[in-house]
């Protein structure tokens, strides 16, 4: 009987010995700093030009730096200087960004500059998305075209895993998400050895990224909301209430995105395409305030210090807003990720439920808000429990956010994806 349970029991990977690792630490060392010092750039001179646009010119001007017509003409002059780029750069800025999700194909170098240029643009313009697709592009890109060239013995399908993996670490100022993130991407799949033999490299890769980032940025992404304490059982319905809701908002989103991305397609050019969504964008400034403009993460931590400063209403109107500029902007051409503007939105939902009912935590409303959301969003769901949690510094809230995360996920997976195809049907 030993014996036959012996023979049953399934095989165990072995581990790799440390010889077959070694030789990737340097790789992943190099292509950690190197991403995450791509990334401070482009959003350092991002961050310079925008106190530009939206700082001395208007007061030069004589125009309110926030007023209706000052973002009316600065998202429909973005529009008309990304559509330029689109048009003019070699590459045409890389592939139409709502093809791509984190997942970036290895562009040719020729590519990269006008992709860098209307990134930057787009950040400093205003529009209502993130850095995190296109840096997480350029940087594939580089250490594929970099790597193949200096190291030619590394194999290749290495360098855009590190590259992703450390620009991820990064963005979110640690290696944890970029580990969960390729550990995700790896179920399925055939494996050699260990699953930790096989994060090594990119968790390598990630925590290189991130410390440099914080060594030469400090980045933070606590809202500082006071913690959730020992969690209740009204904390919990809480949370399996809200955490749904924003999913089902989120789908909203995701459902009109062919229709609208297909209505901006039908004028062809993008010195059309993106100054129309520029238009459109202004006009929803108009209506949501200053808030809504840019990635989000600094307008979150400026909602997020005076949760009581804004009316169920107001936080309403600024989650729709920005869900609503999130669609156009990723719809006409913008280049950009979805995922920051998507915190903002999460944040402002849950918010919201605390304004309408004050019993709700404002840490437990924007954690489960944000987590619905970015689920609905990206589909991704490491990335979404984690940048949910690290909103709020309460470690409590874990099991909470991962209690909520079930009925959440269960209205989202098996639907269609915010990401299209070449033939613009969604992704599933």
């Amino acid at each position: 009987m030993a014996q036959e349970t012996e023979q049953q029991a399934p095989p165990t990977a072995s581990t790799a010995p440390a010889r077959a690792l070694l030789p990737f630490i340097l790789p992943a060392v190099v292509v950690g700093v190197v991403t995450s010092l791509v990334f401070i750039g482009v959003s350092t001179a991002a961050e310079q030009l925008e106190e530009v646009l939206w700082g001395p010119l208007p007061d030069a001007l004589g125009v309110g730096r926030y007023s209706v017509l000052w973002m009316f003409v600065m998202l429909v002059a973005t529009g008309i200087a990304v559509g330029l780029v689109v048009w003019k750069a070699p590459g045409h800025a890389g592939p139409d960004p709502a093809i791509l999700g984190l997942n970036a194909p290895v562009m040719p170098p020729v590519v990269l500059p006008g992709l860098v240029l209307a990134t930057a643009l787009m950040l400093a313009g205003g529009p209502s998305l993130g850095p995190e697709n296109p840096i997480i592009a350029v940087n594939v890109a580089l250490a594929a075209w970099l790597g193949g060239r200096l190291m030619p013995r590394t194999p290749g399908s290495l360098w855009p895993v590190l590259a992703e993996a450390a620009t991820i670490g990064a963005l979110f100022g640690t290696p944890v998400a970029a580990a969960l993130v390729i550990s995700e991407a790896l179920a399925g799949q055939p494996m050699r050895g260990q699953l930790w033999d096989n994060v090594f490299a990119p968790l390598t890769a990630g925590a290189c990224g991130s410390i440099t980032t914080t060594l030469v940025a400090h980045p933070t992404f606590d809202l500082g909301l006071p913690p959730l304490g020992h969690p209740h059982w009204q904390d919990v319905v809480a949370a399996l209430v809200i955490a749904p809701m924003s999913a089902l908002l989120g789908m909203c989103a995701v459902y009109a995105f062919p229709y609208v991305h297909a209505g901006f397609r039908r004028l062809r050019h993008p010195m059309l395409m993106l100054p129309a969504g520029g238009v459109v964008l202004g006009a929803l400034a108009a209506v949501g305030g200053h808030l809504t403009l840019f990635k989000g993460l600094s307008e979150i931590g400026e909602l997020a210090h005076d949760p009581e400063g804004w009316s169920a209403g107001q936080f309403a109107t600024m989650t729709v807003v920005k869900l609503a500029a999130l669609l156009v902007a990723a719809s006409c051409g913008f280049r950009g990720g979805r995922i920051f503007p998507s915190v903002f939105v999460g944040t402002a939902l849950g918010l919201c439920a605390h304004a309408l009912v004050p019993a709700v935590q404002p840490s437990l409303g924007v954690a489960t808000g944000v987590l619905g959301m970015l689920l609905a969003i990206t589909r991704q769901g490491w990335v979404s429990l984690f940048t949910a949690a690290v909103l709020v510094t309460s470690p409590a809230i874990i099991a909470v956010l991962c209690i909520a995360s079930l009925p959440a996920w269960l209205l989202v997976t098996g639907r269609p994806q915010m990401q299209l195809r070449e033939d613009g049907t969604p992704v599933r």
